[in-house]
């Protein structure tokens, strides 16, 4: 939370988290991405999202028709019986603290009579240390309003490893609420406090086609903490010929190479934009504040690409040594962009962004969608699907392009935005979408694969292109140690797996969601109930293990205790409480916390697969069809 308040933490790199989505993604890998429930409970509510362990919600998005009946939701923390709080869908944006502008409705258009939609959204963190559920008291399904439906929304969260100087969210009033809504209210103004700020300034000067001009160059520990420009004869295309370089600590390579268009936060620039951390506007003015903290030096350039002159009457780079002696406690990251995705259209499959290779965390992204022609329309029906460390099932989705960006209906009404995610377009032509992640921010420890779809299943003509910026270093911190494989018995033997029944496997062929769920994958497991267990030789220099699980999620709300040498790790069960029964295959994971490893050279981990439902005891969806088991350093 320190993070959304304090941006000077954004770099430092974040240890014991994972980002995780809940939403209503269409389970047979279609466009119906309107149906939002994991299930139905004793109160006759039903269920949006469930963790169990200490975590944080920083995004809820929902789409409900104003004419149809209204939800209210309801938030129960750690456990509790009755809710702490409680919202209606008409009150976001109002009733404290989910208040403008960390909270707000969006009204879609008349839609000759298919609108209007409501779209609710919420940035507010609301933290536990325990658990979290939240409920609606009405099913949200369907999308046809005649129908009273209107089911669409997400929920974004992170899952901690522990539950230390977490404070479980509390509706009261709160001096830090205060703080994060006046901080939101500066979009556009340098956000970072500073005693005595420093500057390298540069007037009227002239950027003449494929030259570079130099606007930075220090040779000591340092933060830029913003970036300004101001063009003369503002022109769109000024958004793709410009472009700035910075290569920090001394790198053979720029760690940030962007266009004007992605660093700050526009392709198109038919609109102006103004985020928290990144804008521009059409009379030619630019600013991103992302701070960028360097070990030893930073040279950074500006670049014009194109085929005239560009004047630049100001330039200024902001930056501070006041924060050296923090980022040398707290070690930080470098603030680097992903090489440019040219537009282009990927036939059947997902346009793939970026994939990147090393550790850290995902701050933003600009992702920009065009039809066939000039004509035709770019659609808006393309879900974001994000992959970290390999996983094979996506942690971050969206139930189209335009929710990613926490609107709805499209891209109809250019320019929107709020501080932390808008977009910019022309009619149905195209469209230039933006996200910031000021507390939401990604992890990966290996890497990530970041795409989004073309059309509702891969099956319109759509071009793409983009850019993702992340805190990040080349090091990669999980190291596969072995799998688990139930048709190889060797794999069995080295870890000495046993079940206190006989296995009786199965084979399963089905596939797993996201851009290869056309692919069919066959795995050999089984369901056994009974408790099992299997032995981990622990790394010398792992923090953490990492148990990766591939099981059938035919079935939902599986969940299961787990034990390291007979210690139940008291954090959380592993718990999974979504289904699909088309796409049954999920890989998920668990983490062991280092304070049970510690002084340990090898561990016996013991699964007990639990009922979830009190009214049926006897019911355990857990299944196995195979394991990798990770270290995490």
């Amino acid at each position: 939370m320190n993070t959304m308040l304090d941006f000077k933490a954004l770099p430092v790199p974040k240890q014991g988290c994972r980002a995780h989505y809940e939403g209503s993604i269409d389970k047979q890998g279609l466009n119906a991405d309107w149906d939002w429930s994991l299930y139905q409970d004793a109160n006759q509510e039903w269920v949006l999202f469930e963790h169990l362990g200490p975590g944080c919600i920083y995004n809820f998005v929902q789409h409900r028709y104003p004419s149809c009946d209204e939800p209210e939701f309801r938030f129960y923390f750690d456990g509790e019986e009755t809710p702490r709080f409680t919202i209606r869908h008409s009150e976001f944006g109002e009733k404290y603290p989910l208040q403008e502008p960390i909270s707000s409705r969006y009204i879609g258009p008349y839609d000759n009579g298919r609108g209007p939609i409501r779209v609710v959204r919420s940035f507010v963190p609301m933290p536990y240390k325990k658990s979290c559920k939240v409920t609606s008291t009405i099913r949200l399904e369907g999308c046809d309003r005649n129908k009273n439906e209107g089911g669409w929304g997400h929920v974004v969260y992170h899952a901690y490893e522990n539950a230390d100087d977490i404070e479980t969210f509390t509706p009261d009033e709160s001096p830090y609420i205060g703080k994060l809504i006046s901080l939101w209210k500066q979009a556009g103004s340098n956000v970072h406090t500073l005693e005595h700020p420093k500057y390298q300034r540069h007037h009227s000067f002239i950027l003449q086609p494929g030259k570079s001009y130099r606007i930075c160059s220090l040779n000591t520990a340092a933060a830029i903490t913003g970036i300004r420009f101001l063009t003369e004869d503002y022109h769109p295309s000024h958004l793709h010929d410009l472009s700035l370089q910075a290569f920090w600590d001394g790198h053979a390579l720029p760690d940030l190479n962007a266009s004007f268009g992605c660093l700050f936060s526009n392709e198109l620039g038919y609109h102006s934009v103004r985020y928290l951390l990144s804008g521009m506007d059409t009379l030619g003015g630019y600013y991103n504040f992302y701070p960028m903290p360097f070990a030893k030096e930073c040279s950074m350039f500006i670049k014009n690409s194109g085929k005239t002159p560009v004047s630049i009457p100001f330039c200024e780079i902001s930056y501070t040594m006041e924060w050296n002696d923090y980022y040398n406690e707290n070690g930080f990251l470098y603030y680097r962009s992903t090489p440019y995705y040219t537009r282009k259209h990927t036939e059947g499959a997902d346009s793939i962004l970026a994939e990147v290779s090393g550790s850290g965390h995902i701050v933003s992204s600009i992702i920009t969608g065009f039809g066939e022609t000039p004509e035709s329309r770019a659609d808006c029906e393309g879900d974001v699907r994000i992959h970290f460390d390999g996983i094979r099932t996506p942690q971050i989705e969206s139930d189209g392009s335009e929710s990613y960006s926490c609107y709805g209906w499209g891209f109809e009404t250019p320019q929107e935005y709020n501080p932390a995610s808008g977009y910019d377009g022309h009619g149905h032509k195209d469209w230039s979408m933006h996200r910031s992640l000021m507390g939401d921010w990604y992890p990966f420890h290996s890497g990530f694969r970041f795409g989004i779809e073309s059309g509702g299943s891969n099956d319109l003509y759509m071009e793409h292109s983009g850019m993702i910026f992340y805190y990040g270093s080349d090091d990669i911190l999980l190291r596969k140690l072995l799998d688990i494989n139930f048709d190889d018995p060797d794999t069995l033997t080295a870890v000495d797996y046993q079940c206190k029944e006989p296995l009786a496997l199965t084979t399963l062929t089905s596939y797993f969601e996201g851009d290869d769920d056309h692919l069919p994958v066959t795995f050999t497991g089984h369901y056994a109930v009974c408790s099992r267990h299997f032995k981990i030789q622990i790394p010398p220099n792992a923090s953490s293990l990492v148990l990766r699980r591939v099981s059938d999620q035919k079935q939902g709300r599986q969940r299961a205790s787990v034990f390291i040498d007979g210690a139940e790790i008291e954090e959380y069960p592993w718990y999974f409480p979504d289904f699909n029964p088309y796409k049954r295959w999920l890989e998920d994971e668990f983490i062991i916390p280092h304070r049970y490893l510690e002084g340990k050279s090898h561990v016996t981990v013991t699964i007990t697969p639990q009922p979830c439902d009190p009214d049926f005891p006897n019911k355990i969806t857990w299944n196995e069809f195979g394991y990798q088991i990770f270290s995490l350093r």
